[in-house]
């Protein structure tokens, strides 16, 4: 992993998952991203020494607090953008890639005076 936009992301999925399955397992994280079992394996290596996750004795991926911040936070910006988006007439797709790149470049100032203007629902 080398940088902050790849560990965002790594823990946005990690959060995506927990809410959707629950306990999960780094190749849990292989199936949904579609990277490689060795490139998850490094990323969560880097994620536990980082304090953003915890792997127990069974292999189960736990968000320390620290983790579930980041994650949340990507994960609003990632809704919010797409709701934007789709607003804006981009179709479904277009719009969840668009914003995956976008959230993690965006001021935090900017965002949320986009989140403000748009007032989205369903972010």
């Amino acid at each position: 992993m080398h940088n902050t936009e790849s560990a965002e992301m790594y823990l946005e999925s990690i959060l995506v998952l927990t809410q959707k399955q629950g306990a999960l397992r780094a190749i849990d994280v292989v199936h949904h991203t579609g990277y490689s079992k060795p490139s998850v394996s490094r990323a969560m290596g880097l994620l536990k020494k980082n304090g953003n996750i915890i792997v127990d004795q069974n292999g189960y991926i736990i968000l320390t607090e620290q983790g579930k911040e980041i994650a949340a936070k990507i994960l609003e910006r990632h809704r919010v953008l797409t709701c934007l988006l789709v607003k804006l007439g981009v179709d479904d797709e277009t719009a969840a890639e668009d914003a995956c790149r976008i959230e993690h470049v965006i001021s935090d100032v900017s965002f949320q005076k986009l989140k403000e203007y748009l007032q989205c629902e369903d972010a």
